[in-house]
């Protein structure tokens, strides 16, 4: 199921993602950046669709036509937080 990116507790999506939906648990809004599969610090415009317009507030709702709710899980999560910590306990492992 899946997150949402500020309280990053489950949410039910049925559909497409509108501008005015929000989370049911924290309010947050869902069509925003941060909340899109395309959001990419790492890219110019922090987006890796090329054709996306420059968006200031990625953490509040806005009209991309190219948004595509990001579908992180719960379980996605978890796992990446696990291997994170995995990679950082091996850095730091006495041999």
């Amino acid at each position: 199921m899946p997150v949402c990116h500020f309280c990053k507790k489950e949410i039910e999506i049925e559909g497409r993602v509108m501008r005015k939906d929000t989370c049911i648990h924290c309010g947050g809004d869902l069509h925003a950046c941060v909340q899109c599969r395309f959001h990419d610090p790492g890219y110019h415009n922090q987006c890796r669709e090329p054709q996306g317009e420059m968006v200031r507030d990625r953490e509040r709702a806005n009209l991309c036509d190219y948004f595509e709710f990001s579908g992180a899980t719960s379980a996605g999560l978890d796992w990446e937080g696990k291997t994170a910590k995995q990679k950082l306990d091996e850095l730091f492992k006495k041999t």
